[in-house]
Order: C-alpha cells, then structure tokens, then sequence
C-alpha cells in the first residue's frame, strides 16, 4: 500500500512491503533491515544520512522514493512545562497539529488523521474548522516519528533525562484533528507500521483510537479485532442531547452507537472507554452520571472524564471540580463504573483536546 502513484513515501510501508520493494526493483531484500533501522531506530531525516546504504540502493530511492520527514511550522510549548504542539507543514501545504505530552516516565504522541474534520462537534475546534481531506498512511506515522526525533534530539542535549524527560516515544493517541474512523484504512495500515517490533515496536495496549461514535468503522474493528484501545466519544446519554452536541448522531443514533459497542465488546472482549466531556450546566449534574450509568450498564466500560477545552466557537464552559466528583461518586457507587478525568494539559497553547485547529495557511 503506498500514499500515490508517484514517489514512494518510505514511511508508508510495512517492512515486508519495503523487502517486496527491494526484489521489485532487482536489488537484495536483506538491505531492508539496514534502511528500516534508519527510519525507525536512527530516525533520520533525509535520504543523504543513510550512507551505509549500497549505492545502487540510494540511487534507486533518490531517483523512485522519497522520506516523508514533515517540517515544522511553528512548535509551541506550554507553561505546563510538559507539553509541546507543532505546526507541521505537509507537501501540499496544508497544515497539521500534532502534540507531545510528557508524564512520569513516558511520553505520549496526540497525532492527527485528517486535515480538519467532517464531524462537526460543536465544542471541537477542529469540527469548527471543517474537513479539507484525509490524511496518508505516511503522513500519519511522520508524525510519531518527528516525536520520536525530537526527544531523541532533547535526549543528547540533556545532561541528566530524568523521568519527566523520558527519551523514547510509548504511547500514541490518535485523538488530534480529524476522525480516525472516517479515514479507516490509512489509520490502520499506520498503526501497522508503528507496531513493527523492529521499528518504533509500539505494543497495541500503547496505541489509542477516539472515534465520535462512527458505527460501520466500531463494526469493522470488531469484525477485523483490532488490538489496540477504542475510546468513544459520548458527551450526552440521550439522543436528543447528544445530537444536539455531536451532530453525526444524526447519521448514527445513540442506540445503534451502543449496539455497535456492545458487539464490539462482544467479539474482542476489549473495554471501550468513554469519554465525557463536562460541560457547566449542560451535562454534569449527578442526573446526567445516572444516565451515564444507564446507559452503560453491563459493558466492559470505563469513563474519562474531561473538562471542557476553551474553544472560539463555543461559548460554554467548563465544570467545576466539585461537579466532576460528584459526578464520579455517582458512576462509582451507584453503578460500579470505573472513572477517570482528564489531566488537562497544554490549555494555554491550545493543546488540549478539542482545540487542535489551523485558522490560518500558510502561502505556498
């Protein structure tokens, strides 16, 4: 599987499909095991640092391939002092965002997979910016590897990593811009790359998917039993109240999104975890936890609750703390539910989730 016709983006294929590659262009497969270690294990950035490589392999990727590597806009770091966003350039000059976050002895990748989105949450900046196209596998995996890079670049200017600078990439949330399900077969040839035990060797309990709730892609995971993390976005428990928020629940009602869970469940035995957005006065009261329950009761389930994000085209605001523990307390003594809320980080940068978004483009 490659992004187009034209030139090949190395970061858009397995390892088995680079040795096939090789023999397709007459040269020796066993070459492909020294070229992967330089996109995944060296990261490096062009095709001119990959001088261990046979000539006539570097002759045949200067003049049939090229290495996707992203360049960097603008990057942004937060006052939290854990959290880094980067404007990242595509080919075509559209423009991305791509998050690194930092916790105790990990880090994780919050990258996109689409140019804006077509979901049209109303609290997301991302759904407020609308949907340009889809990105390639390629384009998706550039993004974990310019992570990857960057700590590996922070890890030699460091005298001491501690923890809090953890030098090697674990996680990866595919919860930037766009939504993952409507771009199902890019997002997985990706995640495939990313998994490669010979590669970034991201283990599938490390890789997290957050759909809005689009149905025939939660049945195709099922059905193909995926191993990795499925979050749904829930945001109301009933149809009219989550419509109202999430307008793709036009397309695919409440009761279908949980029929869909449930199967999903079913077949993998895999939990879902749930995300709830809090919003004051509009869906934290201990009347909205019960219904969560409700709602839930029976699944292999856990809440993530998150106070809303700031955003210029949504003028609501988030709970306060006391709302989130009560509404915590409720799913966990009255339903047994387990519930976590969000650490929120990079507000200030809008970096958070549900801010991601490029107001402006660049001139080509």
């Amino acid at each position: 599987m490659t992004d187009t016709l034209g030139p090949l983006n190395l970061y858009a294929i397995t390892r088995d499909q680079l040795r096939a590659q090789l023999v397709q262009w007459g040269l020796n497969p066993i070459h492909a095991g020294r070229l992967w270690n330089y996109l995944y294990i060296e990261l490096a950035s062009s095709l001119d640092a990959m001088v261990e490589l046979p000539p006539k392999l570097r002759a045949r990727l200067s003049d049939e391939a090229f290495l996707g590597v992203l360049d960097t806009s603008i990057e942004t770091d937060s006052s939290d002092g854990f959290t880094r966003k980067y404007l990242l350039r595509l080919a075509d000059n559209e423009r991305i965002e791509t998050v690194l976050m930092r916790y105790t002895g990990r880090v994780t990748a919050c990258v996109s997979s689409q140019v804006g989105c077509a979901m049209g949450c109303v609290f997301c900046a991302t759904g407020q910016m609308g949907y340009t196209r889809h990105l390639t596998a390629g384009e998706i995996v550039a993004q974990a590897v310019h992570v990857a890079r960057a700590l590996k670049h922070a890890a030699t200017m460091a005298d001491a990593p501690t923890p809090r600078h953890a030098t090697r990439l674990r996680n990866v949330v595919l919860m930037g811009m766009g939504e993952p399900l409507h771009n199902y077969d890019a997002v997985m040839h990706a995640i495939d790359i990313l998994r490669d035990d010979a590669g970034l060797a991201l283990g599938a309990e490390r890789i997290t998917l957050s759909t809005v709730g689009v149905v025939p892609g939660i049945l195709r995971l099922a059905q193909e039993r995926r191993p990795l993390n499925l979050a749904v976005s829930l945001h109301a428990a009933t149809q009219a109240e989550r419509a109202a928020l999430v307008p793709v629940a036009k397309k695919w009602p409440l009761d279908e999104l949980m029929a869909a869970c449930r199967t999903y469940s079913e077949v993998t035995g895999r939990r879902i975890f749930y995300e709830w957005t809090l919003i004051e006065g509009k869906n934290d009261t201990p009347a909205h936890a019960r219904a969560v329950g409700a709602l839930l009761r029976g699944l292999n389930a856990q809440v993530n609750l998150i106070p809303l994000n700031p955003t210029a085209g949504y003028l609501g605001t988030p709970s306060q703390n006391t709302a989130a523990r009560a509404f915590q307390h409720v799913l966990a003594d009255e339903f047994k539910l387990a519930s976590t809320v969000r650490q929120r980080r990079g507000i200030d940068i809008a970096a958070g989730c549900g801010q991601l978004a490029v107001v402006e483009r660049l001139a080509p």
